[in-house]
C-alpha cells in the first residue's frame, strides 16, 4: 500500500517519511548525549541475579508503577537530595522521555499552551508538540529561566483573556543546552509565579548529580510546598542510557493516573531489578563520582580545545552535565556550518533545533556539542575538525572530509 493511501493523524502528517541519514563513518560524535563507555557499570553480577533470584518477578509483567522496592528506593534517593517523598509519588518508566510524554498525555488536550526557554532541550519540543500543543518561549539568561520575562508575558495573557498555560517545563540544573544552573532565588521565584497563575511546573532534572564543582542547588522539587512540580529523574546519565529506566515524581493521584495510561503493561521489571540490585549493595555512590571524575576530565579537555582552536567562540562554564553551548559571532550560520563540519568528519547539532517557534529572530549561530562520549583524543581530533569547517565557512571554501 502507498503511503498516499494513508489517512494519517495530525501529530504523523508532517513527519518526514524517511529518518535522518546516519553520520558517515568514522565521525567524531559530538552530537548526542551518549555515556562515555569506560564508565558504564559492569551489571554482570546483578543481572545474573535478577534472572536467577528474582526470576518470577522479572520474566513477568511488572506492576504499571514500578517495583515498589525500585519506586521506595528512588523516593529515598530524593528525599536524601532534599526531596521528601514516599514510594506512591513514583511512577517508573522507560526513561525520562517517556516521563515527559505521559505528563503530556495527563495534562494536555488540542491547542493547550506549554511554557519553554528559548532555547530548551530539542527531543522535548515533539513530545509537546505531538500532543497539539504550542509554545510560548521565555528568555534564558546566565541564571536560567527569565521569571520577569514570564512574568510580563502571563500577566499580559491574562489581560488579553487567554487560558494559562498548562505547565513550564525547563531543566533548571545543568540545562540542555546551554549548560546554565539556575539560582535558588530564581527558582523560588519561578515557583510563586507559576504557584500565583495556577500553572504546574515539569522539571526535567537527568544531569543533577552529573556535577564537577560547587555546592548543589535545591531541585525545584525540594523547594516545592504547594505540590505543583512534576520532576522527571533518570539513570540514563548516571548509568547506563540502554536500560531505559526512569521516573516521574508527583502526587499520588497523579501518579494513579499516569499509570493508566500507560500502554506498556508495566516497564520492564528486568532492568529495574537489575538496577535495584545495584543501587541497593551500595555501588551507585562511587559510580558517581567515577562519572563526575570522567566528565569533569573531559569538560576541561573540551574547553581548553575550543579555547585553542576557536578563540571567536564564547560559552558559559558549565559546572556539571554533558554540553558546552557554542556562540560564533553574528552572521555564522549554524546549520550551515554543521553541515560541513559533518562532512569533515565531526558530528554536532545546529542550535537552531533547540528552539521550540522557530521563529526568524532566533540567533543563528549556536552549536551545542557534548564532551559526554569522545575521549580525550577524540575530543582535541574533533575540535580541530570543528574549527577547520568554521573556517572553511567563514571564507566560503569547500570543506574536504577528513581521511578516518
Amino acid at each position: 500500500m502507498s503511503s498516499s493511501a494513508h489517512a494519517f493523524a495530525r501529530r504523523a502528517s508532517e513527519l518526514s517519511p524517511m529518518l535522518p541519514a546516519a553520520a558517515p563513518p568514522g565521525n567524531i560524535a559530538f552530537d548526542s548525549g551518549h555515556a562515555f563507555p569506560g564508565v558504564l557499570p559492569d551489571l554482570s553480577v546483578e543481572a545474573a541475579t535478577a534472572l536467577a533470584m528474582y526470576r518470577a518477578e522479572t520474566l513477568q509483567y511488572a506492576p504499571r508503577t514500578g517495583l515498589p522496592e525500585l519506586r521506595a528506593w528512588i523516593a529515598q534517593y530524593m528525599t536524601s537530595d532534599g526531596a521528601p517523598v514516599s514510594a506512591e509519588d513514583i511512577l517508573v518508566t522507560n526513561g525520562a522521555k517517556h516521563a515527559l510524554e505521559l505528563v503530556c498525555r495527563l495534562l494536555l488536550d488540542e491547542g493547550d499552551t506549554v511554557v519553554m526557554t528559548a532555547p530548551t532541550y530539542f527531543s522535548a519540543i515533539p513530545i509537546i508538540r505531538s500532543y497539539g500543543a504550542t509554545f510560548i518561549e521565555v528568555r534564558q539568561d546566565h541564571a536560567g529561566l527569565d521569571v520577569d520575562d514570564l512574568a510580563g508575558i502571563l500577566d499580559q495573557r491574562r489581560r488579553d483573556g487567554k487560558p494559562r498555560p498548562k505547565f513550564i517545563y525547563d531543566v533548571p540544573d545543568f540545562h540542555n543546552p546551554t549548560g546554565v544552573t539556575m539560582p535558588v532565588d530564581r527558582r523560588a521565584a519561578l515557583l510563586d509565579l507559576a504557584a500565583a497563575h495556577g500553572i504546574a511546573v515539569v522539571e526535567d532534572s537527568p544531569y543533577r548529580k552529573v556535577r564537577f564543582e560547587g555546592a548543589s542547588v535545591p531541585s525545584l522539587k525540594a523547594l516545592d510546598h504547594r505540590d505543583i512540580v512534576l520532576q522527571l529523574g533518570t539513570f540514563s546519565k548516571l548509568m547506563a542510557p540502554g536500560l531505559r529506566v526512569g521516573w516521574v515524581a508527583a502526587s499520588p493521584a497523579l501518579v494513579a493516573r499516569m499509570a493508566q495510561l500507560k500502554t506498556d503493561a508495566g516497564s520492564c521489571p528486568l532492568t529495574q531489578r537489575t538496577i535495584l540490585e545495584f543501587c541497593a549493595h551500595g555501588r551507585l555512590t562511587q559510580h558517581i563520582a567515577r562519572v563526575q571524575e570522567r566528565y569533569r576530565a573531559n569538560r576541561d579537555r573540551m574547553v581548553a580545545a575550543v579555547r585553542r582552536d576557536l578563540p571567536d567562540v564564547s560559552f558559559v562554564m558549565p559546572h556539571g552535565g554533558y554540553y558546552l553551548w557554542l556562540t560564533f559571532p553574528n552572521g555564522v550560520d549554524a546549520d550551515e556550518l554543521a553541515a560541513c563540519a559533518n562532512r569533515i568528519g565531526v558530528t554536532v547539532i545546529s542550535g537552531s533545533r533547540f528552539f521550540a517557534c522557530g521563529d526568524a529572530r532566533h540567533p543563528r549561530n549556536h552549536l551545542r556539542v557534548a564532551y559526554s562520549h569522545a575521549d580525550e583524543q577524540e575530543i582535541d581530533e574533533g575540535v580541530r575538525r570543528l574549527a577547520a569547517a568554521y573556517a572553511a565557512v567563514g571564507n566560503g571554501a569547500p570543506a574536504a572530509a577528513a581521511s578516518h
